[in-house]
C-alpha cells in the first residue's frame, strides 16, 4: 500500500469508527476464505461490520474515538468488528462463531468507550435481545394496572355472583 491510500484507510476507519458505539477485536488466524465469509454475513446480518485491518492504521484511526482504549490488544492478526446499533446480536455471534471455531480467538471489545473482556463479550452475548428487554419492561410496568382493573372488577362480580345465590335459594 503506498502513503496515499493508506491515508485514504485511514481516514475511512475514522469515520467507521465515530458512527460506532461497540467494536470488537478477534485473532482469526487459521480460518480458511469460506468460514470467514460465513462469519461476515452472520454479522452482516447482525448489524455489524466485520474487516481485516493493519494494526498500526487502526491505532492511527482510534486515536480519540471510543476505540483507543483497545490500543493494547492490537498486536498479531486483527479482525474488526464494528457495531453501530445493537451489540448484543453481533456478540452472539461472535461467541457462538469462537466456541464452533478453535482458530478464532477473541480479543477485547469496546463498548461506548469502556473496554470489554472476553469475559464481558461473552456476558453481553447471553443477554437477551433489546426487543425482548423492552417486552418484559412493558410487562413490569403494565402489571400494577391490570392488577388494579382486576381488583375493581370483582368487587361487581362478587355482588352478582352473591345475588345469584340467593336467587338460586329462594327458588329452591
Amino acid at each position: 500500500m503506498n502513503r496515499s491510500s493508506k491515508e485514504q484507510m485511514v481516514a475511512e476507519l475514522v469515520d467507521q469508527l465515530a458512527g460506532a458505539n461497540a467494536a470488537f477485536l478477534a485473532d482469526y488466524r487459521g480460518l480458511n476464505v469460506e468460514k470467514v465469509n460465513q462469519l461476515r454475513t452472520e454479522l452482516r446480518n447482525a448489524g455489524a461490520e466485520y474487516r481485516v485491518v493493519k494494526n498500526t492504521l487502526l491505532r492511527l484511526a482510534a486515536k480519540g474515538t471510543t476505540v483507543e482504549c483497545l490500543d493494547a490488544e492490537l498486536a498479531g492478526p486483527t479482525a474488526l468488528t464494528l457495531v453501530s446499533g445493537d451489540p448484543v446480536a453481533p456478540a452472539k455471534v461472535l461467541s457462538e462463531f469462537a466456541k464452533n471455531n478453535d482458530k478464532f480467538q477473541l480479543k477485547a471489545g469496546a463498548l461506548e468507550g469502556k473496554r470489554l473482556s472476553i469475559e464481558d463479550i461473552k456476558a453481553l452475548a447471553e443477554l437477551p435481545s433489546r426487543e425482548v428487554l423492552l417486552g418484559r419492561l412493558l410487562g413490569t410496568l403494565n402489571a400494577p394496572v391490570s392488577n388494579f382493573v382486576g381488583v375493581l372488577a370483582a368487587v361487581p362480580r362478587s355482588l352478582v355472583q352473591a345475588l345469584a345465590a340467593i336467587q338460586d335459594k329462594k327458588a329452591a
